[in-house]
């Protein structure tokens, strides 16, 4: 399985397929969440993800400071279903983590947390910053990571 951390314009055609193809098949699909996929914060963003052949197995993307929020965020997280209990999920922050901290002027992380796997989050040390609120039918949590 390979790492792969690209701008948008450093992703080829397949990639950008099979990662949009991820994304709608969990949020979408799986989760049973119509919501608006293309956000135009993909062309700014930096993609991180696992491939297994070429199968994404796990994708996130890094939002730069004013795109989502003011401050850098992580958003579409995701890990597809047959990869799951793997510890990618957790192997996958930890990347781009690192990558914020050695690469983007930050000093804090934001995310919008689905508050199912907020433990998950708070086990890599983001706190929960905001009352829980609704995001495309799903409760959420906005959350903040000290680096």
């Amino acid at each position: 399985m390979e790492l792969y951390i690209k701008k948008f314009e450093e992703l080829t055609n397949q990639e950008l397929y099979k990662i949009i193809e991820a994304r709608i098949n969990v949020f979408v699909v799986e989760q049973d969440c119509p919501y608006h996929e293309c956000d135009n914060k993909d062309q700014d963003s930096f993609h991180l993800f696992y491939q297994e052949q070429d199968q994404i197995a796990a994708y996130l993307r890094i939002i730069p400071s004013g795109l989502s929020y003011p401050e850098v965020s992580i958003g579409r997280v995701l890990v597809k279903k047959e990869f799951r209990r793997q510890g990618l999920g957790l192997k996958q922050m930890q990347q781009a983590i690192s990558f914020i901290q050695n690469n983007m002027d930050t000093e804090v992380v934001r995310i919008s947390a689905q508050e199912y796997i907020l433990d998950f989050y708070k086990s890599l040390g983001f706190e929960v910053v905001s009352d829980r609120y609704l995001e495309d039918d799903i409760p959420h949590y906005e959350m903040l990571l000290k680096l």
